[in-house]
């Protein structure tokens, strides 16, 4: 009986120190990462509006997956960016394209996000406004 408790203990520990480096992993890519931080007040006012606007739930999902995906892609290429600088600490141009193409698919990714937050806050607050 104890093996079960000890292995359900275990698996219980082994969860937590996974989202401890998930943690770790966000809070590095804020401390160095500039566009994580017009990712974090862009996102903090995308909620805000939201909140206020008193979104439907649907309208709430569209922006939740698109913050999600921009904070993905963000994520991913800096991981994507730290694996090409330990492999390749000289100059080279493969690394160059591989760090590039990662940073333009954030760039697609924010551009994307920002017509849709257009579409779904867009008329809300334009109602709201009285324009």
């Amino acid at each position: 009986m104890n093996t079960i408790i000890d292995r359900g203990r275990e698996a219980l520990h082994s969860r937590a120190r996974s989202f401890s480096y998930a943690f770790q992993g966000w809070t590095y890519v804020l401390r160095t990462q500039r566009n994580a931080w017009i990712h974090a007040v862009v996102s903090l006012v995308v909620l805000a509006l939201a909140f206020w606007l008193r979104l439907a739930r649907g309208d709430w999902a569209i922006l939740l997956l698109t913050l999600m995906a921009v904070w993905m892609a963000e994520f991913m290429n800096t991981a994507l960016e730290s694996v090409v600088d330990l492999s390749m600490p000289d100059p080279h141009p493969l690394a160059k394209i591989a760090k590039d193409v990662a940073a333009a698919a954030v760039l697609v990714g924010a551009l994307g996000a920002v017509v849709i937050g257009l579409l779904v806050l867009g008329p809300p607050l334009w109602q709201r406004l009285g324009w």
